[in-house]
C-alpha cells in the first residue's frame, strides 16, 4: 500500500487572509507617508511665510524709517517734496546700508501691481540725484511680495500743510512739506494667513532746506559710488 504525502500548500482562505492583511499594511504605509508629506509641506509653507514677513518688515524698518525729508528741485519748472504717499502707493528717499554695493541716496517707489492672475507689491529704485553726464540712469524693479490680496497704507501726522494742525491718521500724504510721524502698513495674502499690522516710525519729520552746492556735489559723487 502506498502512503500519500501530506499536502503542504496554502488553502484558498489562508491566501485571501494574507492578501487582505497585506492590503491593510500597504494602505497604512501610504497613509503614514501622506501624513508625513503634508506635515513637511506645511512646515515649508510656514517657513516661507515667516521669511516673507521678515523680508517685508526689514525692508520698511531699514529704508522707510530712515527716509530723508528732501526736495526734488532738480527740474527748474517744478519743485516737489520727495515723500509722497497714497493709499496703495508710496515714494520716499533713503539710502542703503554701508555693506550694500549700491551707495548714495535712492528714490524708492512702492505700488501694488497686477501680474497675471496675482497682485504684487513692486519696488522701483532709482538714484535720487541726477547722474553725471555720460552715465547711465539705472532703474531697478524688484518684487517685494507676491500673492497679495490687499495692500493699504495710512499716515499719521498733522492734517494741514503747515504742520501745525492736530495729528491724525490719513489715507494719503500729498503736497506736504514734512514727512509723517508714522506709516501704517496692512497686508493681506491670498492664502488668508494672518499678517501682523506694521507701524513704522520715521526718524526724521521736519522739512529739509535745500542742500548747499557743496553738500549736493558730495551727495552726487557718493551716488556714483566714488568714495
Amino acid at each position: 500500500m502506498q502512503h500519500r504525502k501530506p499536502n503542504t500548500g496554502f488553502t484558498l482562505i489562508e491566501v485571501l487572509i494574507a492578501m487582505t492583511l497585506l492590503g491593510i499594511m500597504v494602505v497604512l504605509l501610504f497613509s503614514s507617508m501622506k501624513i508625513c508629506a503634508d506635515s513637511w509641506q506645511k512646515g515649508e509653507d510656514k517657513i516661507t511665510e515667516v521669511n516673507d514677513v521678515a523680508v517685508v518688515y526689514q525692508f520698511f524698518q531699514h529704508h522707510l524709517s530712515t527716509a530723508k525729508p528732501l526736495w526734488n528741485d532738480f527740474n527748474e519748472e517744478s519743485r516737489t517734496f520727495a515723500f509722497q504717499g497714497k493709499n496703495q502707493e508710496l515714494q520716499f528717499v533713503s539710502a542703503f546700508p554701508a555693506s550694500a554695493k549700491k551707495s548714495g541716496l535712492q528714490l524708492f517707489s512702492l505700488k501694488l501691481i497686477k501680474d497675471g492672475d496675482e497682485q504684487v507689491i513692486q519696488v522701483s529704485i532709482t538714484p535720487f540725484y541726477p547722474v553725471a553726464e555720460g552715465e547711465e540712469w539705472r532703474k531697478e524693479e524688484v518684487d517685494l511680495l507676491r500673492h497679495v490680496r490687499n495692500f493699504t497704507l495710512s499716515y499719521y501726522g498733522p492734517a494741514g500743510i503747515d504742520g501745525e494742525t492736530e495729528a491724525t491718521w490719513q489715507d494719503d500724504w500729498l503736497e506736504k512739506e514734512t514727512q509723517p510721524r508714522l506709516v501704517k502698513i496692512k497686508i493681506e495674502r491670498d492664502d488668508d494667513n494672518f499678517w501682523p499690522e506694521m507701524v513704522v516710525e520715521l526718524k526724521s519729520m521736519g522739512t529739509s532746506t535745500n542742500l548747499t552746492d557743496e553738500d549736493q556735489a558730495g551727495a552726487e559723487t557718493n551716488a556714483m559710488g566714488v568714495p
